[in-house]
């Protein structure tokens, strides 16, 4: 195989332009916002990444599943217990992979969303 030295790697620098200008912006402490293009959504500010933020995510999930939450776009509650199932089995192999690297808040969480997930799936599935 030849390799070709001139292939060049193009870098989009306009998102580089953006963070650096809600960077300065949170260090002055003014409360400005990203630009917003024409007919896009606002942006909404997002909780930090974490194993709580990612269980609680699939969690809601299940209990969308389960029909215990209503869907945010039909906002009907529709029970779906294949998939609750899933996510179910989902939270249980992130905890079984997590084993050892997890502080005991999360530890605690993780336990007892799924142990509410599977009272719940028990529940409906009757």
């Amino acid at each position: 195989m030849t390799q070709n030295p001139e292939k060049k790697i193009i870098v989009d620098e306009d998102w580089k332009s953006q963070v650096e200008r809600e960077r300065e912006a949170a260090l002055k402490g003014t409360d400005a916002k990203p630009e917003q293009g024409a007919g896009k959504p606002p942006m909404v500010e997002l909780p930090p990444a974490s194993l709580t933020f990612l269980a609680s995510s699939i969690g809601f999930q299940a209990s969308m599943a389960l029909g215990l939450v209503p869907d945010p776009l039909s906002g009907k509650a529709e029970k779906n217990l294949p998939q609750a199932k899933h996510f179910i089995d989902t939270l249980e192999i992130l905890q079984q992979k997590t084993e050892g690297n997890r502080t005991p808040d999360e530890t605690e969480d993780l336990e007892t969303m799924l142990h509410q997930l599977r009272m719940a799936y028990v529940q409906v599935a009757r």
